[in-house]
């Protein structure tokens, strides 16, 4: 198994990113971090120079009682304390500040990041979402963003303001000693290794244990959403040693990444106490030896003023190499979870290559014209190369000629498959569960491009038409109910937005659903949430049907629209149904063959060939497979 190493640049486009949409914020936060930096540091300077100030005024007055020198010393020790609260009012002020911007910036950086991620899913074609679990893509949105929003708004302030901490610790330690400096460089280089051994196996870890938090919540969401079946199978105590085997796993991703941590901090802590001892020690023989000190600035003595600002600045240091030492973790789960999400944003969106597009037109002299207004007639505008257009009736002419598809290229599924739908022709596809019905309408929705063959729509290959205008001239009702939180008549516009009330009370009507709508507590405004569990089966599935007649598609494909309701249900549909296709091409996917017997052809299919085609009548005078099918011979699995 191939060890996961971090990889620091997986965050570098993060930080592009938000400096480039928040540029002066970024350089004021930078700025504010830096005096922030400085502020901390001054406590070790002032100290010194008050030791200092201290030690020439006893040297220059000698023998003098305390409050004689004092009262030399006073104006300059009243003028550093003045400058002592400067800083420090300056360095709260500072942080306050930097804090106060990161919030909206790391807030604002986030919601742009949660937006570009959503217009990519958007964009996104349907082989996508069948080839990810719904639990891993939703994580995108709850784990992989939390990591990202720990690491913009609090470890990388953080590691930059502890970084410029260290770079000022160090330059003032150079100014002081560099004898002294070489005992502060010997532990920082002890617990740089500690880091990256103690730390790296941490950050590991803390990559696991995200992993395994992503397949809890997913675990979680799969139990919820099949809560019914759990108990219609008495699946409860099987349920819960599944969740017990994945939540221990979690467990041990979680001990050992802060077992780890928690190793981490008391060695470092303590080889800062250690480096602390050491200074100390160190120093006092220098100055009691008057070994000469040695700076950036030159040559001196030893003074205890130097001795006594040391200390300070070496705690200073180990708990900065101690802070940064703490993020590696948290940077290590936001690297986990840019790199998924970045993964996300560099997935490949639908292309669409059309130019063909669906416009509102009227007859006028035998020709069309293209108007604003609905006119239910419908044409397909074609460009030109000298600039004009052409116009072509929609009429609903579909043909395949020698189509094969397969979702993955080497497993073919339909094979050279022919169909001819004559506008205002009922089309039906009968055949066992995996024969190819539905991948038919994917493929005319081009939800899937196909491998070989030609797919024409009123004589135009559906490759040239844009995809949405394509789309928008199919209806469709799906055998998979999709209900969306709000009231039943969003639901019902949501296949036309711009419907107005008597039109969504017309599909209604159409769909048979309108006297179950107007008994529920608020009507049409009833609230509806969770997919529509407050409603039966069949009642979904009669508001899918008015979604469509809502809609009003010249061309309707119905895939299994019936087979969620009722036998007496299913003939009233059935009579709306027919009012709906009339004058309408229409693509009909079906087990109940009693639904299909009207149909003007029927074609049966048998793993990816259409193996029979005909009328009702027709193909049971062949006493084929159809014949058999529909007197019960045998039954479609």
């Amino acid at each position: 198994m191939k060890k996961r190493r971090i990889n620091f640049k997986t965050l570098v486009p993060v930080v592009k990113r938000l400096f480039s949409m928040y540029k002066l914020p970024c350089i004021i936060v930078l700025l504010c971090l830096i005096f922030s930096a400085m502020a901390s540091i001054s406590s070790s300077i002032f100290l010194q120079r008050i030791v200092s100030l201290i030690e020439a005024t006893l040297d220059n007055y000698k023998g003098i009682e305390g409050l004689v020198a004092f009262e030399q010393m006073k104006p300059e020790l009243f003028k550093i304390l003045l400058m002592m609260i400067g800083v420090y009012a300056g360095g709260i002020l500072s942080s306050i500040l930097y804090n106060q911007i990161m919030v909206n910036v790391g807030q604002g950086f986030l919601n742009q990041i949660r937006l570009e991620m959503f217009n990519k899913m958007e964009s996104l074609p349907v082989k996508y979402f069948d080839r990810h679990q719904h639990g891993d893509i939703m994580s995108h949105y709850t784990n992989d963003v939390d990591s990202l929003r720990q690491f913009v708004c609090e470890s990388l302030p953080q590691c930059i303001s502890t970084l410029l901490s260290i770079v000022f610790i160090i330059a003032t330690m150079l100014t002081y000693s560099i004898w002294l400096f070489l005992i502060i460089l010997i532990g920082a280089i002890a617990m740089l290794l500690v880091t990256g051994r103690i730390g790296g196996n941490s950050a590991k870890h803390f990559m696991k244990m995200q992993i395994s938090t992503g397949q809890v919540e997913g675990f979680i969401e799969e139990m919820m959403h099949g809560a019914k079946v759990v108990k219609v199978f008495s699946h409860e105590e099987a349920a819960k040693k599944d969740f017990d085997k994945i939540n221990q796993q979690l467990f041990m991703d979680t001990k050992s990444a802060n077992h780890y941590a928690n190793i981490l901090m008391p060695i470092l802590g303590n080889i800062g106490n250690i480096q602390y001892s050491l200074i100390s020690i160190v120093g006092v023989l220098f100055y009691i030896f008057n070994v000469p000190n040695v700076s950036i600035t030159g040559i001196s003595v030893m003074s205890m003023s130097i001795i006594v600002a040391f200390l300070p600045m070496s705690k200073q240091f180990s708990q900065s190499i101690s802070n940064i030492s703490q993020q590696v973790s948290m940077i290590a789960m936001a690297m986990a979870g840019t790199q998924r999400i970045l993964d996300l944003l560099a997935e490949e969106s639908e292309t669409d290559q059309g130019y063909v597009t669906l416009v509102n037109a009227i007859e006028e002299n035998g020709q069309l014209v293209e108007v604003r207004e609905r006119t239910n007639t419908w044409a397909w505008k074609i460009p030109k190369d000298n600039g004009e257009n052409s116009y072509v009736k929609l009429a609903g002419d579909i043909v395949l000629k020698d189509v094969d598809f397969g979702y993955y290229p080497d497993k073919i599924v339909l094979h050279e498959v022919n169909i001819f739908a004559n506008p205002g022709q009922k089309i039906a596809f009968v055949g066992a569960t995996g024969a190819g019905k539905t991948t038919i309408t994917n493929l005319i929705n081009r939800f899937y491009d196909i491998q070989k063959g030609t797919i024409l729509y009123d004589g135009i290959a559906i490759t040239d038409i844009k995809k949405d205008d394509l789309r928008r001239s199919l209806g469709i009702v799906l055998q998979d109910t999709n209900l969306f939180t709000g009231t039943v008549m969003d639901n019902i516009k949501y296949g036309r937005l711009d419907a107005t009330e008597e039109e969504v009370y017309e599909a209604a009507r159409i769909a048979n659903a309108y006297d179950f709508i107007t008994r529920l507590p608020d009507g049409f405004n009833t609230m509806l949430t969770g997919d529509g569990t407050n409603l039966s089966q069949g009642q979904r599935q009669l508001l899918s049907i008015a979604r469509a007649a809502c809609a009003d598609a010249p061309v309707m494909i119905l895939d299994e629209a019936t087979s969620s309701i009722d036998t007496r249900t299913e003939s009233l549909v059935q009579k709306g149904t027919d009012q709906l296709m009339e004058g309408r091409t229409v693509l009909v996917i079906a087990h109940r063959l009693s639904t299909v017997q009207n149909s003007d052809c029927i074609m049966v299919l048998d793993h990816g060939r259409i193996i029979e085609r005909g009328s009702h009548n027709d193909l049971i005078k062949e006493k084929g497979t159809y014949y058999q099918l529909y007197t019960g011979a045998f039954e479609l699995e």
